[in-house]
């Protein structure tokens, strides 16, 4: 992932955040989402992990968290599906790419990848486990929405390189 700053717009923010909820499979509005976890991370992983699912909001973008199914320290989801995150994934191949877009919110580096279905997947960099986030286009229009995810990650996943 690219470290040089691209100029970022408020226009480019909301566009960004729009998502799918592709891993999950509720709507919006339930209480409960479908998030199957990553594969077992190693050790390193798992702990930042477990603390990170500790610290997570109860509310993202105004919505409250949902019941992850099956329930896990890896996975969360807010509003049903609207919002889903994983942590413990793989190194996605675009973050090799130093084309690829990617901004920063309250020190935490995301790699923004733009889906086919029109949704986008946010992953941190630079942390010693990878988080995704996920978030249908429904709910684009609060840019700060990583506010508070990010600010979670800061707190519980170190600065590093992910062995995963």
């Amino acid at each position: 992932m690219s470290r040089h700053r691209r100029p970022f717009s408020l226009l480019a923010a909301l566009t960004a955040l729009a998502a799918s909820a592709a891993l999950a499979g509720c709507s919006p509005g339930e209480s409960e989402a479908r998030v199957e976890p990553p594969s077992a991370p190693p050790a390193d992983v798992a702990g930042p992990c477990a603390a990170l699912h500790k610290k997570l909001p109860q509310t993202v973008a105004r919505l409250d968290r949902a019941q992850a199914v099956p329930e896990s320290d890896l996975t969360a989801a807010w509003g049903g599906s609207a919002i889903v995150l994983r942590c413990g994934v793989g190194r996605p191949v675009k973050m090799l790419d130093p084309k690829q877009d990617g901004i920063e919110v309250n020190g935490v580096g995301w790699l923004v990848e733009r889906l086919d279905d029109g949704g986008v997947r946010f992953t941190t960099g630079l942390r010693v486990a990878y988080t995704e986030v996920l978030v249908d286009k429904e709910h684009a229009t609060d840019a700060g929405m990583l506010v508070g995810l990010s600010a979670a990650i800061a707190e519980t996943v170190p600065v590093g390189i992910s062995s995963s």
